[in-house]
Parts: structure tokens; sequence; C-alpha cells
């Protein structure tokens, strides 16, 4: 079944309206402030008013959606941490304690906890969504880390989520859990990139050298034993990723589709936006990518997706941390926007008075 057949279950995606792009300009020219003062502030402004095709946007409602699942790939000794503690820190998400949790309560966001593929014998727990489409993905380097069958189940797993997010939220921040995903990532970097695996692959949850020899070395064999179609992004995804990663890529296109503001977080995160990107160009109007991850391949992905992210702090953590962290800095554009007066208003001269 192509990715169409998913595309084809939901409104038409389009791009913003340029249009509103410059409706929100002219506003931002009769504001008390030189033009152009507030720099990327103004920017990010602009886009959301694009997005709700409105020049009174609201942010204030977000939401991260936080998928977990686990990576095959871990048999190749790709990741100092045991698969099983996805689980473990699933259950560390419910609890409250991981640093999702804690920036996100600061950020005043919600956070949904999904298990679209953790290798586990036991049932979801209580309060997390369970949605296992597999337990877990196959060892990519052996076969393909999931039939297109499973990849288009979990993107829908992920639209449904998404869908059900912009129910009641404008902001929706990308998030994932899974021992050994940043060897995936780098796999789909290098698939629609092009780009050396040894270029784009880095240390993850703290990987040493030897293994990070060994996760380029993994990603290698894989492109080459399955050689993963740039140009499909289903293919990529049911070649070398992962189950988590394609529910953020549901996500992104329920964003879409719904015109909400979707925030990325690191390179997980931004592997399944650009996805998204490659198998909808349109959906790329609707991302914020929140921050630079220190991930080498971080900046090829940024590229493929066509934002500048918002911060630069050496994070690499993933959960939705960054996008927990960019929320308060769409909300001050949003709001320097909306409530700041006009010269008119607030009786003061412009420049051209």
């Amino acid at each position: 079944m192509p990715i169409e057949a998913v595309l084809s279950r939901l409104p038409p995606i389009r791009g913003v309206d340029r249009e509103w792009i410059a409706k929100a300009e002219a506003r931002q020219v009769s504001l008390t402030k030189p033009p152009g003062s507030l720099g990327r502030l103004e920017e990010i402004a602009n886009r959301v008013a694009a997005i709700q095709e409105t020049l009174t946007p609201t942010v204030e409602a977000a939401q991260i959606i936080v998928f977990a699942g686990d990576h095959g790939v871990t048999a190749e000794g790709v990741a100092p941490y045991p698969s099983a503690v996805t689980a473990q820190m699933v259950a560390n998400f419910l609890a409250g304690g991981a640093a999702v949790n804690v920036l996100a309560a600061v950020a005043a966001a919600g956070v949904t906890v999904v298990d679209i593929g953790v290798a586990s014998d036991h049932p979801p727990a209580a309060g997390v969504r369970g949605r296992r489409v597999a337990r877990g993905t196959r060892n990519m380097v052996r076969e393909p880390a999931m039939t297109p069958e499973e990849a288009l189940a979990a993107i829908m797993v992920g639209v449904e989520q998404g869908l059900d997010a912009a129910s009641r939220v404008q902001m929706i921040g990308l998030g994932e859990m899974g021992i050994g995903n940043s060897t995936a990532a780098g796999a789909i970097t290098a698939a629609l990139t092009g780009l050396p695996a040894a270029s784009v692959t880095g240390r993850g949850a703290g990987a040493d050298d030897a293994m990070v020899r060994r996760k380029i070395e993994a990603i290698e064999r894989a492109l080459r034993e399955h050689r993963p179609d740039p140009d499909d992004g289903l293919d990529v995804l049911a070649k070398v990723g992962g189950l988590e990663i394609a529910g953020l890529v549901g996500v992104v296109l329920a964003g879409a589709v719904t015109r909400r503001v979707v925030v990325t977080d690191g390179f997980i995160a931004t592997a399944a936006a650009a996805i998204a990107v490659r198998v909808c160009p349109a959906a790329a109007d609707y991302l914020f990518a929140a921050h630079r991850s220190i991930e080498p391949g971080h900046a090829a992905l940024l590229d493929v997706i066509g934002q500048e992210p918002l911060l630069d702090l050496r994070m690499r953590l993933g959960e939705g941390t960054g996008a927990a962290l960019a929320f308060g800095i769409i909300r001050s554009a949003v709001a320097a926007f909306t409530r700041m007066a006009t010269f008119a208003a607030a009786g003061v001269s412009d420049k051209s008075a």
C-alpha cells in the first residue's frame, strides 16, 4: 500500500497562503517598534498568523506527543543502554520524572505517551496510550526494519494521535523514546541526503568511540543491503526507520491537515519531519525547528525540512524537550504580534509621520 493511501484518507494538505504572510508583515510595520527590530520573532508570528489565517492567532494550548518504540539494530552493539530502558523510561514519563515532564510543566504543556512499538511481553502500562504496531523493529542490518504495511500502520497511529491533539491545542510538539533510534535517524539522514554515514552519525545517548564505529558500520551495511529510494519517504522509513519515527511522521501530517503549529525536537524527531516533508512537501510550512542538536546529522535534516532552529543549546536528549523550550519563544512572538499597540492606537508618530 503506497503512502498515497494514507494521504487519500486525509483532507488535502496545502501550503500556507503567502497573502496571509503579507497581511502579517503589514501589521508588523504598524506596531510601535522599528520595522524588523524583533528579528526572527516577527517571522515566527507572521508564519503562525498565516497557518491559522488570522491576524489574531493564539498558541496558548500545547501538547507534546511522545512515541516509544524499540529497535532491532541494538543487537549490533550500537547503543550503551539495553532495550529494556525504553519501557523503563515510559514508566518514568508516566511518573512525571523525565526531563520532558519537567520542561513541559514549565511551558504549561501536556505530555501524551504512546506505546507504538515497545519490545515488551507486557501490555502497555495504565496511563500509556497502547497502540503497538509491533514489538520493536527488526534488525535493519539483517532485514528491513519494517514491512511497508507496518510503517503505514504506524503512520496512521500518528495521524490518529495528531488529530486528537489538534482537537484540543494549537501547538503540537514531537517527542520520542527508543533505545537505538539515533542509529535509525542516522540511516534515514544518509538515505535522504546521500551523505556518508560517518558524516551524519553521532554519539546519540552517549555511545563511546567503538559504538560510534559500529553505528556507522551498521548504517552502511543496511543502506548497501536494502538500497532505500531517497525519493520515496515510505521506502526509507520502512527499510531503516523506526515505529516511533513513523508515528511522528503521522503527527506532522495531521498537524498540517488541521493547520496547527508543529514543533520538532532534535535529531530523531527531525528525521521524522524530513520523511513527512519528503512524502508531502507542503507539510514543511507547518514546521518550526525547536533547536539545533549537537548530533552531526541534524543540520542536514534541517536543510531537508527548510527550517532554521530557534535555539542552539547543545542539547541531544530528545523526548520533546526542545519543543517544550521552543513553545515559550513561539508564544512570545505571537503575544508581541497580537498585543502590542499600533502607532495609530498609541498616538505615537512613526518614522513616516
